[in-house]
């Protein structure tokens, strides 16, 4: 009976940890994302576009860049064996 207790007051406070956790993490990622897409709007974006517009153009140079190095890296690695 004792035990049963301890367990539900146990996972009472581990519900109220969780819960205060998860307010502070929404907290600071949101807070991280107005910075984000201030940086963005202010420094990133080209005439006419939107910050969305420009976290996608953005991820996909990113992307396009990422696929040329390790095409390069490839050719590398192959000319190195020949």
């Amino acid at each position: 009976m004792a035990k049963s207790k301890l367990v539900k007051v146990n996972e009472k406070i581990a519900e109220g940890v969780v819960g205060r956790y998860k307010k502070i993490e929404n907290g600071v990622v949101g807070g991280f994302n107005k910075i984000a897409d201030k940086f963005v709007d202010n420094f990133l974006t080209k005439e006419g576009e939107s910050v969305e517009e420009a976290k996608e153009r953005l991820a996909k140079e990113q992307q396009e860049r990422e696929e040329a190095s390790a095409a390069e890296r490839e050719k590398n690695s192959y000319n190195s064996l020949s």
